[in-house]
């Protein structure tokens, strides 16, 4: 019986990673299938005969290159800020738009600085250490509430889910910058603390002074 249920834990350890995987990548592949409407309706006909997927991915690719190239000159550089004027413009979606852009900006520009960095924090009380990821630094208002010191924006994920978290802001003191880079300590987290970086770590217990 034994034997039997280490080959089983050993097959879930197998095959669970892969069909999770594959559920993923088969979830973004018919989403991204969902551009191909931008296609003419004959080519769409024959696409939906021929049950052709993943052309839904290059098209999307293909869309961002175009896009990406065209704001990367001059005429898309002007094309754009009378865009993002003519949105800014308008109640309720300048709301929306404007927050969704400077998350974006901050998350995928080259000069941003979030989760750039992980450190590791004393959460969620004093004693108790864990991972989270600088996000920037408080200003105007809430700075001023802070006090003395430097402080750091910094989001504490959950485990396993990293999408779901804590945004807390902490002192620079009480945040040890790690070495590990970013997808290291999503690995880390990700994993409940089972794929350590650079390998097996080795937990040396001291005993206690009677």
């Amino acid at each position: 019986m034994s034997a039997l249920r280490k080959w089983l834990l050993s097959g879930l350890l197998v095959i669970v990673p892969l069909v999770i995987t594959l559920g993923v990548l088969n979830w973004i592949i018919g989403t991204l299938d969902q551009t191909l409407w931008l296609l003419p309706e004959q080519w769409q006909l024959w696409l939906s005969d021929h049950k052709v997927r993943g052309l839904g991915v290059l098209l999307t690719l293909a869309i961002l290159l175009v896009v990406g190239a065209t704001a990367s000159n001059f005429v898309g550089k002007r094309l754009l800020g009378w865009g993002d004027a003519v949105v800014r413009r308008i109640p309720v979606v300048r709301s929306i738009y404007s927050s969704v852009k400077q998350v974006s900006d901050t998350l995928f520009s080259e000069n941003g600085n979030a989760f750039r960095t992980a450190v590791l924090v004393q959460w969620p009380r004093e004693g108790v250490w864990t991972i989270a990821f600088v996000t920037g630094a408080p200003g105007n208002e809430v700075a001023e509430h802070l006090g003395e010191g430097e402080f750091l924006s910094v989001y504490v994920p959950t485990t396993p889910n990293p999408t779901g978290g804590y945004f807390v802001m902490l002192k620079r003191s009480d945040c040890i910058e790690l070495k590990m880079s970013v997808d290291e300590a999503l690995k880390y987290i990700v994993s409940m603390g089972v794929v350590v970086p650079g390998g097996p770590a080795t937990v040396a217990v001291k005993p206690s002074n009677p």
